[in-house]
């Protein structure tokens, strides 16, 4: 089991890169946020036995979102290869509804991004 520390500040992944591996995290905290229209807006925090970054290895797109640390935290990482050898030893149909989670997660996602980004325009507008 490879466990990193990440410092208080350091970027851990970015929006658009591809994403080989995720993580768990021990302790500390994570932000992650997103590029909109009006700049990067903070779309939640991850605290201490949750995951992120398991998206992009799983269904091999780029990130949807960036991810740094807001105080030194320690996270247990999980590579593309070990998601993909439990997969392979999954229910198709098990490994068919993630994909199909893991896309409507990530159309819901943009979808509230526009949304924001008009709601911003039209709080300028005014």
């Amino acid at each position: 089991m490879e466990v990193v520390r990440f410092a208080a500040g350091a970027t851990i992944f970015e929006e658009g890169q591809h994403g080989r591996r995720a993580f768990i995290v021990r302790s500390g905290l994570i932000e992650i946020s997103k590029s909109t229209a009006a700049g990067d807006a903070v779309i939640g925090y991850v605290g201490a036995g949750k995951i992120f970054g398991e998206m992009s290895p799983i269904d091999r797109l780029p990130r949807m979102s960036g991810a740094k640390a807001v105080r030194d935290t320690d996270c247990i990482v999980i590579s593309r290869d070990q998601f993909a050898r439990k997969l392979s030893r999954s229910d198709p149909f098990i490994r068919d509804l993630l994909h199909m989670l893991l896309r409507s997660m990530r159309d819901l996602t943009d979808d509230f991004v526009k949304l924001n980004d008009r709601s911003n325009e039209e709080i300028t507008a005014a």
